[in-house]
């Protein structure tokens, strides 16, 4: 990793624990089901697609090859974009006795989408020259006049339609983005379509 990557990156994690610490507690209490399917949905995308980093890492050195891109570094940061419930997720399965956690660590942020592009706006690296994002969260307000679109999947009384969006950008040909519906019952999350086009965001 070059110097400028790891200051970066740790210029990155400073800024997103000044910017949490300084924001209010929520004042309602959230509801503990949906934070619970929340963390299960994100949880299990992480655990899959973060042990993918060597192959990730081998896009983005061909990707630089191929493209001469002198200024990008081959052994990047990696930043992760989640909601708390997907921080909560992560930093879970990131334990002691995890392999992955060694490999991870000295180059990982975990951030929300906010404070994420909060320190791009300071410190820009919008051509990955310094680091790879990647992306995991649930969008659990899906409006209302979205749901004809989903309509194939028809919903339950008292169940809503979720959106889990995840992707990545900074390694070339691996880059991308998807996103898969879900329903929520008020008790638990269930997927209705691992891949879904949005003509909305």
């Amino acid at each position: 990793m070059h110097n400028d990557t790891r200051d970066w990156l740790n210029g990155l994690r400073g800024f997103a624990a000044t910017h949490r610490a300084a924001r209010p507690s929520p004042a309602s209490v959230p509801d503990a089901c949906a934070t619970a399917a929340e963390r299960m949905i994100i949880g299990a995308d992480l655990a899959t697609r973060l042990p993918e980093i060597d192959r990730l890492l081998d896009a983005r050195r061909a990707w630089i090859q191929s493209t001469g891109r002198i200024n990008a570094d081959p052994d990047p940061a990696l930043v992760v974009t989640t909601s708390a419930a997907g921080m909560a997720a992560l930093a879970e399965w990131l334990d002691a006795a995890n392999p992955w956690t060694t490999v991870l660590t000295p180059r990982l942020a975990v951030v929300s989408e906010l404070e994420y592009r909060l320190w791009c706006i300071r410190h820009p690296d919008d051509e990955s020259n310094l680091h790879v994002n990647m992306w995991s969260w649930v969008k659990t307000s899906v409006p209302r006049q979205r749901w004809p679109e989903f309509a194939r999947h028809p919903l339950g009384a008292d169940e809503v339609y979720w959106l889990h969006r995840t992707g990545i950008r900074g390694c070339g040909a691996s880059d991308g983005r998807q996103a898969s519906l879900w329903k929520f019952t008020g008790q638990h999350a269930a997927l209705l379509e691992a891949r879904v086009a949005e003509s909305h965001v």
